[in-house]
């Protein structure tokens, strides 16, 4: 059996599904559903703005629309086989699209990972493996999304509203652990934006995730300016704080300082200024602007929202990441090169 696996490209493991799965995931969520979102806002809030902006951004958010985009990213993740991958675009979409299970990116996740990872069982078994192939891969991902892609999806959502009504009850603790848990996740090998999603994490809670992802960015972006220049700060501040990953598995210190200064933001994000934020932005943080956007676009374009903006999510951070990583700098704990990368 494991022979058979490994032949058929069956990787039964953490690494597979939590981890490229996911993030192949929050890919295809990326190229459909939040970027559609920011192509409806810009066309919605900002004045002068062509009509299509509207139609075309809102036609991306549809749940068929990305449901399909995350089976297809999941199978092009776990390298499907060409039938393998096409077919899964329909068994993410059966689970997520409003006239069939509509159990959202959760339900689309689980129905598609099911279906690609049968699917690559029969792949080329058969001769004719052009009916048989995409059959199995869709009709798997019918049925799973009707037997567990609504449980699973109701189970996040209920998890996601325990989050909202904890931080709600205690912002200041609750807003620390969200921004820190969910900064750690953005920099980690793992998809904070899939996970934001998945829990459908709004308000409070999705405005700490915000600032804890924004403060892994920005002070990674920072805190190795010496080391990586000004495309350190562009790759990092604006793409992704993952690229340190195996300087973090070097010298785990240098993930202090964006941390703290997450967990020192957090509270004045959830209980002075109430920042919120929705499920699209939470897990982004600065990354391609996605976090910042959707703050204004949930608490409406102004210039008020704007410097909170600007001062949470960019000033702030940096300014406490440098500091804290410049006294461990002098105290020896990190030293030059440590966030050194190859960009």
């Amino acid at each position: 059996m494991k022979e058979f696996l490994k032949r058929k490209g069956v990787e039964v493991s953490f690494q597979a599904y939590a981890i490229t799965a996911l993030s192949y995931m929050a890919l295809g969520l990326f190229s459909s559903l939040i970027i559609g979102v920011i192509i409806q806002t810009i066309g919605t809030e900002i004045p002068y703005m062509p009509a299509f902006l509207v139609e075309a951004g809102g036609y991306a958010t549809q749940g068929g629309v990305y449901g399909g985009a995350i089976g297809v990213a999941v199978a092009y993740g776990l390298k499907a086989p060409p039938l393998v991958m096409f077919s899964a675009l329909f068994a993410g979409s059966f689970a997520a699209h409003p006239d069939f299970i509509n159990s959202g990116p959760a339900g689309s996740f689980i129905a598609a990972l099911v279906a690609i990872e049968i699917g690559k069982l029969v792949s080329k078994e058969t001769k004719i493996d052009i009916i048989v192939t995409p059959f199995v891969t869709i009709m798997v991902g019918y049925f799973v999304a009707n037997l567990v892609g609504v449980p699973i999806a109701e189970f996040l959502t209920t998890f996601g509203d325990v989050i909202e009504w904890a931080i709600q009850l205690r912002p200041f603790l609750m807003g620390i652990i969200v921004a820190v848990l969910m900064g750690i996740a953005l920099t980690a090998p793992i998809s904070s934006v899939a996970i934001a999603i998945m829990l459908e994490l709004e308000g409070l809670a999705a405005g700490a995730a915000t600032v804890g992802c924004a403060a892994q960015m920005i002070g990674f972006a920072v805190s190795s300016y010496r080391e990586n220049k000004f495309s350190g700060v562009i790759s990092q501040g604006l793409g992704t704080s993952m690229l340190q990953v195996a300087n973090i598995m070097r010298n785990p210190m240098i993930l202090i300082p964006p941390t703290v200064a997450g967990a020192v933001l957090a509270p004045l994000a959830t209980v002075w200024l109430q920042l919120e934020n929705n499920a699209y932005g939470a897990g982004m943080g600065t990354s391609g602007l996605v976090g910042p956007i959707m703050t204004l676009e949930t608490m409406g374009f102004n210039q008020e929202i704007l410097m909170i903006v600007i001062i949470l999510y960019f000033i702030a951070p940096a300014l406490i990441s440098l500091i804290i990583s410049e006294w461990l700098r002098k105290k020896g704990l990190i030293k030059f090169g440590d966030m050194k990368l190859d960009v």
